[in-house]
């Protein structure tokens, strides 16, 4: 999920603009929390296919 759409519960305003120290943690913590998580959708698809193809050729010249 990105912080981008949260609501802050202390505040209620959007996270992203950081306006409390709650908001400010929590937005720190998001950016910092995975790796893949701040990639799109669209590179995570294109990492598998290429993970799929390097499989796929692998097993084929071992055959």
């Amino acid at each position: 999920m990105t912080y981008d759409r949260l609501v802050c519960a202390n505040c209620a305003a959007p996270v992203s603009e950081g306006r409390c120290p709650v908001c400010r943690a929590n937005r720190e913590r998001l950016q910092q929390e995975s790796f893949l998580g701040g990639l799109n959708p669209m590179a995570l698809i294109a990492m598998l296919v290429v993970l799929i193809a390097a499989v796929a050729l692998l097993a084929h010249q071992t055959v």
